[in-house]
């Protein structure tokens, strides 16, 4: 059976969207995969062209409020910004809850160069952990 799986951010535009990529890519079957935001802010140009370099395409997802998944039973909930994990709603269940605060790339305010090595460095620490978190949990 798989497990549904919520990565929880902000605005669902940035670092949600990527660990969303990469728990699809590296899971594979193993689970449902959904981010969402406690608000909304659309889809990070920058989260797209950076996911693509590594060769995940998220530019067809959505930027989608929580409240969108109050149906979904989830075995696992990961807040991925200290935001969203002290804002977080309730969400009923018995999912397991995960937390790192993820450094916000779409913040930063500097030179093309700096901005692209903000968002590398930042995708790199997502795909590290989503690939562990998969290895310790959906077997």
């Amino acid at each position: 059976m798989k497990s549904n799986v919520l990565v929880l951010c902000t605005g669902n535009s940035c670092r949600s969207q990527m660990a969303h990529g990469y728990l699809n890519y590296f899971a594979k079957t193993k689970a449902n995969v959904y981010s969402a935001g406690i608000e909304t802010h659309g889809l990070n140009p920058y989260a797209v062209a950076i996911m693509q370099e590594d060769n995940i395409d998220i530019s067809a997802h959505t930027s989608n409020h929580v409240d969108e998944y109050a149906d979904v039973n989830f075995d696992y909930i990961i807040t991925v910004c200290d935001h969203a994990n002290e804002n977080c709603p309730y969400i009923p269940g018995s999912a397991e809850r995960l937390h790192h605060n993820f450094s916000d790339p779409s913040k930063l305010e500097g030179s093309e160069e700096e901005v692209h090595a903000a968002f590398e460095a930042t995708r790199n620490e997502i795909k590290s952990y989503c690939k562990n978190f998969v290895r310790e949990n959906l077997t």
